[in-house]
């Protein structure tokens, strides 16, 4: 596969072997989010975010397996470092009992294994003055380990507050911060004392002119948050908030971006009342948004980050003096001892700074933007993103699905969210030449449902 040349091409979408193979999966698979009979081809070609299904259909994936593989499919910046490696067993050591190392000194390697990704995630989140990480296996694992510290941490405080429309994952302790679809939540127990508040994604939004609830009284200007830990008059004791947890960009919920009198506010009540602020950066993070995490774009500063996707492990990162001291509050088998995902992890953040991606984001996600707009299809009501991280609101939600049907027949991967959004997940290292396909991809499909 040609990635400069090759175009998508689709003879029947889902095709008989897909249907086979998805029939075969779902036999013995419990009941979950399985959006459509895509089934990849691991033995035939795949770059960048081009690949080949079991029928030998050419697909576009903008998808990026909803940001998990941040650089698309076998991309030589991770597989030509990797091909050096020889692969050893097991791959996944007890990395909270023992260390790992391919022989060098420490800071050298040329395997790095979860010291190494430790090491490099401090780096990148130095400015918010973290110093500490504890890898786990997955994105839910980083945010119940982050909620853990700062409940170890406050001395006994109860409270948390999360967002309206948030999504923090699916194990108990990250579905009690839920605040999407009810579903989630629905007859599971839940962590007692987790207060929510709006999420203001009316991105025209002043502390005057607010319409979504986060300011509830225009004259006064004062946030719902700011009410309800209102000394006096608020119903929650801010000496009891263990933290407060926040999605940069809310994900799940639907790609809300927030407006600038939200984060601001946010950023003032948090310093206010010396709370500890957790950014749950799963799916804005690791340079999805033009900047390696999703807040860099806001005044908020986290005293908590959670990453995962792009990482290809989970990571609750923080400062030292969040974490707890004893050494029996926190551990898991495998977390810290994924040796092929942890060198993954080091080298998908290494290519990142080694070959601009950031800036490529910004600039091939202005280049969708744009050309989304300028058509200006009549069922789409608003397109908005930042980098990579790109959102494609219709004006119903039949509309949006029918649209994800008709890009999938065409060969185009795309993922729903929230209620009436299509998001659209490029690696970070597309290609002009790959955007302008994509889109006027997705522009034909909503042509086809007009």
């Amino acid at each position: 596969m040609d990635r400069e040349t090759v175009v998508p091409h689709v003879d029947s979408m889902p095709g008989k072997r897909a249907k086979e193979w998805a029939s075969y999966h779902q036999e013995h698979a419990a009941p979950s989010t399985y959006v459509y009979d895509f089934v990849w081809d691991i033995t035939e070609d795949a770059e960048g975010p081009f690949c080949t299904d079991v029928d030998g259909n050419v697909l576009l994936d903008f998808t990026s397996h909803v940001a998990a593989a941040p650089l698309g499919y076998n991309n030589p910046k991770i597989l030509d470092r990797m091909a050096e490696f020889d692969m050893v067993d097991p791959t996944k050591i007890a990395g909270q009992d023992f260390y790992v190392s391919d022989g060098s000194a420490p800071g050298d390697e040329e395997f790095p294994g979860p010291a190494a990704l430790m090491d490099k995630l401090t780096d990148l989140t130095s400015h918010y003055g973290m110093d500490t990480v504890f890898l786990s296996n997955s994105g839910a694992e980083a945010v119940e380990n982050a909620i853990k510290i700062c409940y170890d941490n406050s001395g006994g405080a109860k409270y948390g507050i999360t967002f309206e429309g948030a999504f923090h994952g699916r194990t108990l302790g990250a579905l009690s911060l839920n605040r999407s679809k009810s579903v989630y939540r629905r007859n599971f127990p839940e962590i007692s004392g987790v207060f929510d508040v709006p999420f203001c994604d009316d991105r025209s939004c002043t502390a005057e002119t607010c319409s979504c609830g986060f300011f509830p009284d225009p004259e006064s200007a004062v946030s719902k948050l700011r009410q309800k830990l209102h000394p006096k008059k608020g119903n929650v004791d801010a000496s009891e908030v263990s933290y407060v947890i926040v999605e940069p960009i809310q994900g799940e919920g639907g790609y809300r971006f927030p407006s600038d009198a939200f984060s601001e506010e946010l950023a003032a009540v948090v310093e206010d009342y010396d709370l500890t602020l957790i950014a749950d950066e799963i799916q804005s993070g690791v340079g999805r948004t033009g900047e390696m995490w999703g807040s860099d774009h806001y005044p908020m500063e986290p005293d908590v980050i959670t990453g995962a996707k792009g990482l290809r492990v989970g990571a609750t990162i923080s400062n030292s003096d969040i974490f707890p001291e004893k050494t029996s509050r926190l551990s898991s088998t495998w977390g810290a001892g994924d040796i092929i995902s942890s060198m993954q992890g080091v080298f998908t953040l290494e290519a990142i700074e080694d070959y601009d991606l950031l800036d490529n984001a910004v600039a091939r996600g202005r280049q969708f933007k744009e050309t989304m707009r300028d058509a200006s299809p009549e069922a789409v009501v608003d397109v908005r993103g930042k980098g990579l991280l790109l959102g494609v609101e219709f004006d119903t939600h039949e509309r949006r699905n029918a649209v994800l049907e008709a890009a999938l027949k065409r060969g185009l991967l795309t993922l729903a969210c929230g209620y009436k959004v299509l998001r659209i997940l490029p690696p970070l290292d597309v290609t002009e030449r790959e955007i302008d396909i994509g889109a006027t991809m997705l522009l034909d499909a909503i042509e086809d449902v007009s």
